[in-house]
C-alpha cells in the first residue's frame, strides 16, 4: 500500500460529502465509476451542490454507521437537475472516487482536534453536503497518513 501525493487543490473548491454506508458506501461508487449525488433536500445543502464546478473535491463521509471520513471523490459534472425530482428544483451532481484514506478520519478524532472546531462538519452537522476550508483539508490529509490507489 503505497501513499499517493495529495491532490493538487489550487484553484478547487473543496466539499465534505455524508451518506450513509449501507445505503450508497465509498465502495458503491468504486464499483460504478461514477455516480449521481442526488436526493439532497436541504436548501444549504442543494446551493453547495449548485456551487460545485468540475474538478472540485470532496471527502466521503460516511454516516450513521462508521461516522468517519474514508475517501475523496471527485465532482465530475455539475450542475445536473436531481433526477429523483419529479419538480426538477433540486440539485444533483456526479462524482467519481479519486482515492482512499490510508486511515479514516473518525468523527470523533474530528471533536477531539480543536483546529477542527469550526469545520461545517462540526457546526452544522446534519447538513449532508458542506464546505471544507483549504487548512482544514490538509490537516483531514494528514491526520489520515495520506491517500492510497484504488486499484
Amino acid at each position: 500500500m503505497t501513499p499517493l501525493a495529495n491532490p493538487d487543490v489550487t484553484g478547487k473548491q473543496l466539499w465534505l460529502m455524508k451518506s450513509e454506508p449501507d445505503v450508497y458506501s465509498f465502495d458503491h461508487l468504486v464499483a460504478e465509476g461514477e455516480g449521481t449525488w442526488d436526493g439532497v433536500r436541504n436548501h444549504l445543502a442543494a446551493r453547495n451542490l449548485r456551487t460545485m464546478r468540475k474538478g472540485d473535491l470532496a471527502f466521503f463521509y460516511h454516516s450513521n454507521i462508521g461516522k468517519e471520513i474514508v475517501a475523496v471523490a471527485t465532482i465530475s459534472v455539475p450542475g445536473l437537475v436531481d433526477p429523483t425530482d419529479p419538480e426538477a428544483k433540486w440539485a444533483a451532481v456526479k462524482v467519481r472516487p479519486v482515492a482512499r484514506m490510508v486511515r479514516p478520519v473518525t468523527l470523533a478524532t474530528i471533536k477531539a482536534t480543536e483546529a477542527l472546531a469550526t469545520m461545517e462538519l462540526l457546526r452544522l452537522s446534519r447538513l449532508s453536503v458542506s464546505a471544507v476550508r483549504p487548512e482544514e483539508w490538509a490537516l483531514v490529509l494528514a491526520m489520515a497518513g495520506g491517500l492510497v490507489s484504488l486499484s
